[in-house]
Order: structure tokens, then sequence, then C-alpha cells
């Protein structure tokens, strides 16, 4: 192996092995749908079995469904696939200090094992009498452009469907001008043309941004939030070191260009695309401030990955991964010591700060809509029209469940499951 090669499998080790100490002490998890539960552990409200069951029941399913599927025959690493199994491997250990240990000795071992496992699932599709491998690249094809439908979508549940069809709007009029007139010829020949679907995302991003800045606010609630959990804002500095660590950690990761924090840099990623996937990731990032912060301020826990941007300082500095440990290091630190600066001015603009949970939703349905969408799409290639029926039909019974699917993970579940049934069809005869 080269050194890149050794470089990432160390890595993702102490990525994995990092994260869940942090969720086993309590400092940090990735999952926000976690974050508000940690409290009742504290609390003693909960005891540890039902945190555990709590954590597994809310991220072994993204794990399963998106991480690990969306991961599959590519050269980049989904964060879910290993920060949300972080979560889970945490808070299933004992609150102790061998607990810590262990924690960190299953999840090194993990983060080795879901490299070596991709790599050989790859090899095994390959050798298959039916490499559907070409087929499930089609999964994330809607996504690069979809997801510049988020904002609109964001901007409809926080102000109104009104506000949400003009967001809409001139987010496919930029997308068409940026299309046809965004382009330049230089005298020596070369061709320049601005991204049409990165700058439809930015104008959504700015307007989604300017209909939230004009909720004024009323009071000095989030000033007051501040206050009142002055203790949990504490907590969360004095664990800095821990949280800088992982900081460092991550963005040597995304220095590698292996490691990205969501379905469309990741897909920016494989196609060769830095620089949109660095923009990628500061828009998801920016929607994601509010949420993150105001859950850490109340909560006393923070985000594994903080706000994601050291994934987009990673990528900036690829290449260099002492560098981007250094830099990433202090960004966690700089993060962490803003809590309250940060809490406090978000007062002054309560719309922005109520925005993290609206895109939060509009992300998920976007991305959820959009895999299904390129899900059928692998499926058809694989099978014919019969894939549509494949995959609308999971889709609908997975809803009839006692414990459904999310949304996110039935589509990519439902191609690989395709593709190893026609698999089984070909040995038999019947494909």
């Amino acid at each position: 192996m080269d050194f890149n090669t050794v470089l990432d499998y160390v890595l993702v080790a102490l990525m994995g092995a990092v994260g869940s100490i942090l969720a086993n002490r309590g400092i940090a998890v990735f999952n926000d749908g976690l974050r508000p539960i940690m409290p009742e552990y504290f609390e003693g409200k909960i005891d540890r079995k039902e945190l555990a069951a709590t954590s597994f029941a809310v991220s072994f399913g993204l794990v399963i469904g998106m991480g690990i599927p969306v991961s599959i025959g590519t050269t980049v690493l989904l964060a879910h696939s290993i920060l949300l199994t972080d979560d889970i491997i945490g808070t299933w250990t004992p609150d102790t200090k061998w607990g810590s240990a262990i924690a960190g000795g299953i999840g090194a071992i993990y983060g080795v094992a879901l490299m070596l496992g991709l790599s050989s699932i790859v090899k095994l599709f390959n050798a298959m009498p039916v490499n559907f491998m070409p087929a499930l690249s089609l999964l994330g094809t809607p996504i690069l452009l979809a997801f510049a439908a988020f904002p609109a979508l964001a901007v409809a549940s926080q102000h109104g469907a009104k506000k949400g069809i003009i967001t809409m709007g001139v987010t496919f009029v930029t997308w068409l001008v940026v299309s046809k007139f965004a382009i330049w010829k230089l005298a020596n020949g070369t061709t320049i043309q601005l991204d049409p679907t990165g700058m439809a995302l930015l104008v959504a991003m700015i307007m989604m941004i300017f209909f939230a800045a004009q909720v004024k606010s009323t009071g000095d609630s989030n000033t007051q939030l501040v206050n009142v959990f002055a203790e949990r804002v504490s907590r969360i500095k004095h664990n800095w070191i821990w949280l800088s660590l992982m900081g460092g950690i991550i963005t040597v990761a995304a220095s590698q260009l292996f490691f990205a924090v969501g379905v469309l840099p990741q897909q920016l990623l494989v196609k060769g695309d830095v620089n949109g996937a660095i923009f990628a990731t500061v828009a998801r990032a920016i929607g994601f401030v509010p949420l993150v912060f105001s859950t850490a301020i109340v909560t006393g826990v923070y985000a594994t990955a903080g706000t994601t941007l050291i994934f987009a300082i990673g990528m900036l500095l690829k290449g260099q991964p002492i560098l981007a440990f250094v830099a990433g290091f202090a960004w966690m630190w700089i993060e962490v010591q803003a809590l309250n600066v940060t809490a406090k001015g978000l007062d002054r603009f309560p719309g922005i700060r109520d925005m993290g949970e609206h895109i939060r939703t509009a992300l998920s349905d976007t991305i959820a809509i959009a895999l299904l969408i390129g899900s059928a799409m692998a499926c058809s290639k694989m099978a014919g029209n019969v894939g549509y029926f494949w995959v609308i039909g999971w889709w609908l019974l997975n809803r009839k469940l006692k414990k459904p699917l999310v949304d996110l993970a039935v589509g990519p579940i439902a191609a690989i499951a395709l593709g190893v049934l026609l698999n089984l069809l070909r040995v038999v005869g019947l494909f």
C-alpha cells in the first residue's frame, strides 16, 4: 500500500475510535435527532439501555440504508457510514473509563472493517454474472440538480407557500439564465462557464436567508437561553480538546478527498468536481449553523463534526494533511468558543435561528425523493421497465410496515436488492 492508502486506513480508525469515545462520554454525537435526548440521560430521566436503544433506533437505518449503500461502488465514504455508527457504539458501551476505552477500540475496528468490507463488496459485485455496479452510479444523478430546490421547500415551510413558489421560480430562472448566458470564450480558445446548478443554489440560499432575516426579535429569548444553560455551554467548552482533535482528524480525511459530509458533496467528489463539492458543503453548513449551535446550547452536547465547515476546509487543503489537521483543530476550537457570542447574535434574527429545523426537514425530503428517482433509474437500467415496479412497490410497501425504514433508505436498498436478485435469477436461468 502507498502512503495515502495507509493514511486513509489510519484516519477511519481514528474517526471510529475518537467519535465513539465522544458519544460514550456524552461530549458529542453526529445525529441531530439524538442530541436532544442526551440531557435526559444526564439528568437520570432515562437509563443507559434506553439511551442505547434510542441511539440505535434513530441511526441504524441511516447507516445501512444511506451511509453504506451510497458509499458502495465509489471512492468516497459518506460521513454517515462512520459517524452515525460511532453514536451507536458509544451509547451501547458502559459509561465508565473502561467503557470509553472499549468504545474507542470497537470504533477503530469498525472503521477499518468498513474500508475493507466496502472494497471486498465492490470486488464481489464485479465478479457477479450481472454486474450492476454501473447502474448503481445512477443513484445520485438526480441529486445534483434537485438539491437546488431545497431552499424553496424550506422557505415554504417557514414563511408560507407563496414565498416558497417565488423562491422556486427565481431558482429556475437563475438556472436557465446561467445555462444560456454565463459562457465566455477566451482569446486562446478556452471556454469558461459558470455552473448553473451551483449558481441556482446560491441564489436560492440568499433568498432563504433574506426571508428569514425579515423576522424581527420580540425579546431576548436566546440570550436568556444562554444564561439558563450556561453550565451546559461550559461543559462543551471544557471538552474542547476532544472536539478539536476530532475536528483535525475529519479535516485531514476530507483533505484526502475520500470522506464527504453529504450525498451531494460525495457525488461531486466522485465526479472529480472538488470546487463544486466545496461549495455544496459550505452551503449545507451555513444552513445547519443555527441548528447545531442552538441544540448544543440547550443540551450541552456538541456535534461530532461541528457545523461541518471542516469538510470544506479539508477539501481546500487537499493533499496537505498536516496543515489540514492544524486548520481543523483550530477551527473546531473557534466554533466551540463562539457558542455564546453566536447565540446572542442570532437573537437579533430569530427567523435565521429557527431556519435550521426547516432546512433539515427540507434537505431530508429533497434527498429522499431524489434518491427514490435515482434508484428507479438504476433499477430500470438493470432490468428495464420492471425496475420501476420494483422500486415503487417497495417504497409503498415500506410505509405499511410496523417499523418502516426511513425514506432515504428505501430506494438504495431496493436497488441493491434487485441487483443481487437478478444475479440469483441468472444462475437459475430466469434472467
